[in-house]
């Protein structure tokens, strides 16, 4: 008879891409017990009802189970909710002391009136906002460990964060950053919606909530705490003919002394830890060398010398359902159980994607 596993975790909100992405995680996890999926969608069906390729890996089927209900026994749970209906399941959780991943946008600013402005609502729970630790591993990780609450940063605030942290450490970033992001479908959510809908999309490029986009407050956010100075992003995300993948593209003006080789160093420095993520030696980034697994990549370019200035471009690309998604917040909970960080989460990824 196989050991029984050392930590049990529930799922809620189990049934969008984001969930499969933890469910299957999950699934193949050593020490972590996947014991219950909660959902309103495919209730008392199998898993497979919403995830087809989880058909005869798993007995367990969809519950509809209020939050509480949800963590008994558990010593983790992760939230793929949808935004705005975390906060409203996130206190109950709390109060019945099991640990908590998030995967939407509720609880990763301190600030309330931001919220507001980006998320449309005023939170439900202001006094909540400052607890969660936010989930980047490559900033917070030591906060990470043992803690209880966690907000796992968005898609693309990640692969932006990553590609312009070494920057804000350095002392290099701050003022006006422009900023471009193309993103797969898959980051809308399963709910069909004309930004997915594939004859429009398989063929298209499209902006949408150009300088608006509801990230940007976490990521200035985050680049603050790293040591940006007065950082101003100007950010437009496009909709590429993609399911799964993000590519950022930022500019910043550096001194003449910043050469490419030397500001390549230094990205290569500040991630020659980094379990997950890298800098290719012989290419740029490229999203089909990171799709489908937890790892991002950045890279760097620099223009000649005009006036005693330079023109950085800086790269970063990522699966944005894993490593922007569903495998950074398996990323977190291993962190916060005390496990190794990348336990579940070694696989390269598929090659062609």
């Amino acid at each position: 008879m196989a050991p029984s596993k050392r930590y049990r975790a529930a799922v809620l909100g189990g049934s969008g891409y984001g969930g499969a992405e933890l469910i299957r995680r999950l699934l193949i996890h050593p020490d972590v017990e996947l014991a219950r999926v909660a959902s309103v969608d495919h209730v008392g069906e199998p898993l497979a009802a919403a995830h087809p390729a989880l058909e005869g890996v798993t007995g367990l089927v969809f519950e509809d189970l209020a939050p509480a209900r949800a963590a008994e026994g558990m010593d983790v749970v992760l939230l793929g909710l949808p935004h705005k209906v975390s906060a409203q399941k996130a206190p109950e959780l709390i109060q019945a002391g099991v640990r908590l991943v998030d995967m939407s946008g509720d609880f990763r600013l301190e600030d309330p009136a931001a919220y507001e402005r980006y998320y449309g609502a005023r939170h439900p729970h202001p006094e909540l906002l400052g607890r969660f630790v936010y989930g980047l591993p490559e900033l917070n990780r030591d906060r990470l460990r043992g803690a209880r609450l966690v907000a796992a940063p968005g898609c693309f605030a990640t692969c932006i964060e990553l590609t312009l942290l070494p920057l804000a450490r350095a002392g290099l970033l701050e003022g006006v950053v422009h900023v471009q992001g193309l993103t797969g479908s898959s980051g809308s959510g399963v709910a069909p919606s004309a930004g997915t809908h594939h004859p429009v999309r398989a063929a298209n490029l499209r902006t949408y909530k150009p300088l608006e986009h509801q990230h940007l407050p976490e990521i200035a956010q985050a680049l603050a705490q790293a040591g940006a100075r007065d950082l101003a992003l100007r950010f437009v995300p496009v909709s590429a003919p993609l399911v799964r993948g993000i590519f950022a593209t930022a500019f910043v003006e550096l001194p003449d002394a910043w050469t490419e080789e030397r500001l390549r160093r230094l990205y290569e420095d500040a991630y020659a830890a980094e379990p997950f993520v890298r800098v290719p030696r012989k290419r740029l980034p490229e999203v089909a060398a990171v799709s489908g697994s937890n790892h991002a990549e950045v890279g760097v370019a620099v223009g000649p010398a005009v006036k005693g200035r330079r023109t950085a471009a800086l790269f970063g690309a990522l699966d944005n359902l894993v490593k922007g998604g569903a495998g950074q917040a398996i990323q977190d909970m291993n962190l916060v159980l005390g496990l190794p960080e990348g336990t579940s989460l070694q696989d390269p990824g598929p090659w062609p994607p």
